[in-house]
């Protein structure tokens, strides 16, 4: 995707990324997570504000910092830097509440276009997915690279 993006930081697992966001609300440090799952090849993407004290994802917080589009896009390239480590993987994302479900959702409807080149993408709805399609209301995100 051709939009401005934050530089990340990675360990050499390429499994956390770390970003800092930029705007009126200062500089906010922002961690970007794929954890295993109990299904072989399936991860989760855990994103959400570094937690100074303990290191870990803070998904609830509302950073509200101006930039939420050069954040997406930062989350994305980590997306593009995961699966060009591990090209078998599943990636699924759910956002903490309904309104940031919601948020993904608009964003993955506005690049679409670009994002389907790439990935294989499957909404979820209830227990089952299907490819992803503008306009429904998923409770969950699939991606799979495409090679």
């Amino acid at each position: 995707m051709k939009i401005e993006k934050y530089n990340l930081k990675s360990e050499s697992g390429l499994t956390r990324f770390e970003f800092i966001s930029e705007g009126p609300k200062g500089q906010i440090r922002k961690l970007i997570e794929f954890q295993a799952t109990n299904d072989l090849g399936l991860f989760n993407l855990a994103f959400g504000d570094k937690d100074i004290g303990t290191g870990a994802i803070d998904d609830l917080v509302v950073s509200d910092n101006g930039d939420t589009e050069k954040v997406l896009a930062t989350v994305v390239s980590a997306l593009y830097a995961f699966c060009e480590k591990y090209p078998d993987a599943y990636i699924y994302a759910s956002g903490s509440t309904k309104s940031r479900t919601r948020l993904y959702r608009i964003g993955i409807t506005k690049h679409y276009n670009q994002m389907k080149e790439d990935f294989y993408l499957y909404g979820q709805l209830g227990d089952t997915f299907s490819e992803f399609e503008s306009g429904k209301e998923y409770i969950g995100f699939l991606a799979q690279r495409k090679f």
